[in-house]
């Protein structure tokens, strides 16, 4: 069974490396995505990458994942954690393994950021670990996976 995961990243991670570094770190999006890449690599997995700054964008790909014949979803809302009602509902329809990653830890940042509208729809949530965040979330797939 081949590994096929999609990986979305939300609005404004293209400004990692610049963006508010003390939240967010050093690293580009770029090297986050490279990052990823070799650690799928070493479980035969295969990702898809896609950032955007548009919700329907967001959405569409998720309601399209499962047609596309992914196993699962890695995402980062951004932003739309806390407002998007439709990427909710789509990761909810979506039949997919699906892992919530944050770079910060939501919970210590602004109050209108402590509540994640994506939470209770994922298979799990993890955040606050910078960039490791993501691998953790991908390390998370690849053992939810069924392995067939």
């Amino acid at each position: 069974m081949m590994k096929k995961i999609l990986v979305i990243h939300g609005p404004n991670l293209n400004l990692l490396g610049t963006r508010e570094p003390g939240v967010y770190g050093h690293l580009t999006l770029d090297k986050i995505n490279q990052m990823l890449k070799v650690q799928a690599k070493k479980f035969k997995a295969t990702l898809v990458i896609k950032q955007s700054n548009h919700e329907g964008e967001i959405v569409d790909l998720i309601g399209q994942a499962k047609k596309r014949k992914f196993k699962a979803i890695l995402i980062n809302p951004a932003a739309y954690t806390h407002t998007s009602v439709a990427i909710r509902d789509a990761v909810a329809a979506c039949g997919l393994i699906v892992v919530e990653v944050h770079i910060s830890n939501i919970h210590s940042r602004e109050e209108f950021r402590h509540k994640s509208l994506i939470s209770p729809v994922a298979h799990g949530t993890i955040l606050g670990f910078g960039a490791k965040s993501y691998l953790l979330g991908l390390a998370a797939i690849l053992d939810l996976i069924p392995a067939k």
